[in-house]
């Protein structure tokens, strides 16, 4: 079976067990998961419970496909994403944002937890993805162009959607969240970055670098399918006075941070 079959039989098989046609998709990142609490829920799946899903194996990622509604519109919510880290090859981790575009979604809401190069951000602060830097080791339209989805060259000069950006940006401001725009650099993982990549990361124009959302984001734009992107920064990432990373302060940043994320995404997805 082919991977454009593969994307088709899966997608069939969720149509299969329920009538919804979902208008956004949103993806759920490490210790964002919370938003789902806001979703009037009508039919949920696990991942593995449907064919040709890969199944996550991060602990803080649950792993379900939600539908229900969220600020009056139809959304499908990944709660729990893929990673290359994984073990995943690309084409795996995007599998889901290709089925999401064949279930009816008409844009794209990405959350990510991510670490702070920028040293005018705070813990906890949030940052809005205006364009990004990737440093991944592989692409997930690498070989032979599904043409049925979109052109062998997709253009990337915007791929954030401008409009968004701005409405999340006044969401914020409206609501006194802590929130700046900014570049995602994105990285292969799993290993944090060494002093000497974060000054890397920062010279080339970095303001946060984390360890997924862009295969995501490059799939969904071969595809013509609006983004919009939010990180909460879990930790800063200063060289010169680098702290030893620990997991469980990073997930009490992004629980920190989860109330005025959901806030946005519920607004955005209110106005789109």
């Amino acid at each position: 079976m082919t991977y454009s079959e593969k994307i088709h039989q899966t997608t069939d098989f969720i149509k299969s067990q329920f009538d919804f046609t979902p208008e956004f998709g949103i993806i759920l990142g490490t210790g964002l998961g919370a938003l789902v609490n806001d979703i009037k829920i009508h039919h949920e799946l696990a991942y593995e419970d449907i064919p040709g899903f890969p199944v996550s194996t991060v602990e803080s990622h649950k792993g379900r496909l939600i539908f229900g509604e969220l600020s009056g519109k139809k959304v499908v919510a990944m709660q729990g994403r893929f990673h290359y880290y994984e073990g995943y090859d690309m084409k795996a981790v995007t599998f889901p944002v290709r089925v999401l575009k064949l279930l009816g979604i008409r844009k794209l809401f990405v959350s990510n937890a991510a670490g702070g190069v920028n040293l005018n951000f705070k813990v906890a602060d949030l940052m809005i993805i205006e364009d990004h830097i990737d440093l991944t080791k592989e692409n997930p339209l690498t070989g032979a162009n599904l043409d049925e989805f979109g052109g062998r060259f997709p253009d990337m000069s915007e791929p954030y959607e401008r409009k968004m950006i701005d409405q999340g940006l006044e969401v914020a401001k409206t609501n006194n969240i802590p929130c700046h725009e900014g570049v995602y650099v994105g990285v292969s993982g799993p290993n944090l970055e060494t002093r000497a990549e974060y000054r890397y990361i920062g010279r080339i124009g970095g303001d946060a670098v984390g360890m997924s959302t862009i295969p995501e984001v490059i799939v969904a734009r071969h595809m013509d399918l609006p983004v919009f992107a939010i990180s909460a920064i879990t930790d800063l990432c200063d060289p010169d006075n680098l702290e030893k990373a620990e997991i469980s302060k990073i997930l009490e940043a992004a629980f920190k941070a989860e109330k005025g994320m959901t806030l946005i995404i519920k607004e955005l997805i209110a106005k789109n």
